[in-house]
């Protein structure tokens, strides 16, 4: 039987998430048989740490990147950063002296980690970048970051705030809360939500502040908001947490149904909340592509030879997801041709969400 025919279910969903990363054909098949070979081998051993996993996309990015270390013999020490920019510090300075296979984190905030992250790469140790940027792009290249994962936050900021617009009916008062300023993901959606609120004058945006993640701030952000503004009547948050604990203040003061809320990530619950009707869109920030990326490129690296990876995998992996709203497109014109339809006519949102329930988007 041939080498392909023998491949099971696991490497077969390990070769995709390989090739879709960047990692050529033929290196895919060494690395599975490699795997075959050492699997009794002592375990590598990698490094991680994201912005904080009280936060729900972190903790779902730490429960996809364990599963592929589980399936990659990859044993991962997983820091807490709490959201706390100095605790990430301090725990990276940590890492900084110790040995590691590879070492994958997303920082809290851009410039507060450049010292150990260079550090160890220095000492030739493989650094993936999650979704943030530790230090301008090019800088992060020129001090030898093996590879970026992060989504386009732009458009997932754009695709959402066009949504709520489009509820708003292109006018009226919205509420843009940040994540933390330092986050570069935050910036970028920050940029995708000025940019639409530049094509619709008639919109007001009365409240524009960071929310750190923390739903009890935004919260308060909103309840502050619409004491002065109770004729609200749209809002964007940066992350479906957020959102959602600013729909649960709107709902309490009983103005479920005169404004309209965007988030981004597409968690389950945001998910289900867009089906409920209670959100407008998220957009799919996909913990679970920027987590297993990075730990395939790692274990690649440490598996292969970093120089080799480096010539095979791009800098930056763009980690893409849609925008998830309970719009279907029943065109009855083409009901009898539903490939002509967008999502051919279905709910997308219920796939979307199985497929995230399996750790697979």
């Amino acid at each position: 039987m041939a080498k392909k025919e023998r491949m099971n279910r696991r490497e077969f969903m390990m070769s995709s998430l390989l090739l879709s990363a960047g990692i050529a054909a033929p290196t895919v098949l060494s690395l599975l048989e490699h795997r075959r070979v050492s699997a009794q081998d002592r375990p590598l051993r990698a490094a991680m740490s994201n912005t904080g996993l009280s936060i729900s996309w972190c903790a779902q990015g730490k429960d996809a990147a364990e599963m592929w270390g589980e399936f990659l013999g990859v044993e991962i020490v997983w820091m807490d950063s709490q959201v706390d920019a100095s605790i990430q510090r301090g725990v990276t300075d940590q890492m900084a002296t110790q040995d590691w296979d590879f070492v994958a984190i997303q920082p809290v905030s851009i410039g507060t980690l450049v010292e150990p992250v260079k550090a160890m790469i220095d000492r030739g140790i493989p650094f993936i970048g999650m979704d943030t940027l530790i230090s301008p792009i090019d800088e992060m290249e020129e001090m030898g970051v093996l590879s970026f994962v992060s989504p386009d936050n732009v458009f997932m900021s754009e695709a959402v705030v066009t949504e709520v617009v489009k509820k708003m009916g292109g006018r009226g008062k919205i509420v843009h809360t940040w994540g933390v300023e330092g986050h570069t993901g935050s910036q970028g959606r920050g940029q995708g939500f000025r940019n639409i609120m530049a094509q619709y004058p008639d919109i007001e945006v009365v409240d524009d502040q960071p929310g750190d993640w923390d739903p009890a701030r935004v919260a308060a952000i909103w309840e502050a908001a619409l004491n002065r503004h109770p004729d609200i009547t749209g809002g964007f948050l940066h992350n479906d947490d957020m959102a959602l604990a600013a729909r649960q203040v709107v709902e309490n003061a009983g103005l479920g149904d005169q404004i309209f809320i965007g988030g981004v990530d597409a968690m389950l619950p945001a998910i289900d909340a867009v089906n409920e009707g209670r959100l407008v869109a998220t957009a799919r920030n996909s913990a679970v592509r920027v987590h297993g990326h990075a730990m395939v490129v790692g274990w690649a690296a440490a598996t292969l030879g970093l120089d080799v990876i480096r010539e095979q995998v791009p800098f930056f992996l763009l980690a893409d997801g849609p925008a998830v709203t309970a719009n279907i497109d029943a065109n009855p014109a083409l009901a009898a041709e539903p490939w002509k339809l967008r999502g051919y006519g279905r709910n997308t949102a219920l796939g979307l969400r199985w497929l995230e329930e399996q750790l697979l988007f």
